[in-house]
């Protein structure tokens, strides 16, 4: 869909725009799954003492100003915040995974091995992850839904003004260095068993 897409207007010649397209949609429709799971997880980060289920039933009670809530509760909050953030990160490595996996390539004079794809994967991810990390630090204090104080957050955008005012602008690098470190190994680890498993499929799949 993607490739007739971009062959009707005349960017068939553009793989990085594939690229970007195809991840972006993987991740709206990953997030579907990933929002509720986020929610409930940094609900519970911070009550400790919370069960699941209880911690669950608090989250389906919370209203956030969306007509959606009203069947979701709090499940979905941050939603599109999360995929401001998953977007451009995706936009950022899969393209750049793309293109040093090419130019490393070209400078052997053969395909990368899934070794080298996954060391692709592992710089990319943690370049992708660095840029990205002011958008994660909104997400994470938008979805828990209230700052240190307990005072709620209205929006997004509330939230980069708060946190401006209250902690300044190195608040939004908070967390970059587990950040970027875990999202290189996930990268390595994810790239490099994508890559395996396409090796070994390719004859099986043709």
């Amino acid at each position: 869909m993607v490739l007739k897409w971009q062959k009707s207007v005349g960017l068939e010649d553009q793989p990085a725009i594939s690229h970007m397209i195809a991840a972006s949609m993987g991740e709206a429709m990953a997030c579907l799954v990933r929002v509720p799971t986020e929610v409930v997880k940094a609900k519970m980060q911070t009550n400790a003492q919370a069960s699941l289920g209880k911690t669950f039933s608090l989250v389906l009670n919370e209203t956030h100003g969306s007509a959606l809530s009203s069947v979701t509760g709090g499940l979905y909050r941050g939603y599109g915040i999360t995929l401001m953030r998953e977007i451009p990160f995706a936009m950022i490595q899969f393209p750049l995974y793309e293109k040093a996996k090419s130019w490393w390539s070209e400078k052997k004079g053969s395909p990368v091995n899934p070794i080298q794809a996954a060391m692709c994967g592992s710089v990319t991810g943690g370049i992708a992850a660095g840029l990205t990390t002011p958008l994660d630090v909104v997400k994470t204090r938008l979805m828990l839904g209230a700052d240190k104080d307990g005072k709620q957050y209205s929006s997004a955008i509330d939230v980069v003004r708060r946190t401006l005012n209250q902690e300044g602008p190195m608040a939004f690098s908070s967390g970059i260095q587990p950040r970027v470190m875990w999202i290189s190994i996930g990268g390595f680890v994810f790239f490099g068993a994508y890559e395996f498993g396409k090796k070994l499929a390719g004859p099986v799949l043709g």
